[in-house]
């Protein structure tokens, strides 16, 4: 049985405006200081298994570079590159940047560009710096792009712009993996969001090829989902390609 790895990262810098607690908890303070003090339950002690059955699906070029949006200090980086990818992560937190490197047994290089630091080591670039301020020179030669945490982090005013705007600057070809949650969004506060098989088409299905690898129910095994009464929870894994 597969169960998602529920990592949502740290949002993108900008405040965010309107009445909803869960939007006002997405202000970039909140999650520096959450990694401060070293609250990531977010973070996940293991590779992502939607990640390890799919990814061959994928068919991303062998050495292609990856995006990875809203990275954290996901596992998933190191076995992006051992799988003989260029990696490129983004992610606002300076000391996740600097945790992932510490704990993988990293000596990164610093770059300045600007776009913000950029952190690279073992095969891994890894920019700290706002996803939605990302040059489109360091995108272009994307080959592939895998968004576990990013888009399900996203109320939906910034889904729409992050898949209008990131999305966008990626290359003709480029191939995706793409995990999503879909419940009832009333019944629980996100982040993460609910983000239905209808948004997914209806945000990509224009400039991408959309494919459902995988949906399945999977709210026995979250306990924060079942206590806060939430009937139905499904993950699903797409695969994408830029038309």
């Amino acid at each position: 049985m597969i169960v998602l790895d529920l990592l949502v990262t740290t949002p993108p810098f900008g405040a965010l405006t309107g009445k909803n607690p869960s939007e006002d908890n997405m202000d970039p303070e909140f999650w520096n200081q959450r990694w401060r003090e070293g609250r990531i339950g977010f973070h996940q002690q293991q590779v992502t298994p939607l990640l390890e059955r799919y990814w061959d699906a994928v068919e991303v070029p062998p050495g292609g570079r990856v995006l990875v949006p809203l990275a954290g200090k996901s596992l998933d980086l190191l076995w992006l590159a051992a799988r003989g990818h260029r990696v490129l992560g983004i992610e606002l937190s300076k000391l996740a940047v600097e945790q992932f490197f510490a704990e993988s047994d990293l000596s990164p290089t610093l770059n300045e560009t600007s776009s913000g630091t950029l952190y690279s080591a073992g095969g891994i670039d890894l920019l700290c710096g706002d996803v939605f301020n990302v040059d489109a020179s360091l995108l272009a030669d994307c080959a592939g792009v895998y968004d576990r945490a990013a888009l399900i982090a996203l109320p939906p005013t910034l889904r729409a712009r992050y898949a209008g705007e990131l999305y966008a600057r990626l290359p003709k070809d480029c191939r995706g993996l793409l995990v999503t949650l879909d419940y009832p969004q009333h019944e629980k506060s996100g982040p993460p969001f609910s983000v239905p098989a209808d948004e997914v088409r209806s945000r990509f299905g224009a400039d991408w090829v959309l494919t459902l690898l995988d949906r399945r129910e999977i709210l026995s095994t979250l306990p924060d989902f079942v206590a806060a009464q939430v009937s139905t929870l499904h993950t699903s894994a797409w695969r994408m390609r830029r038309r």
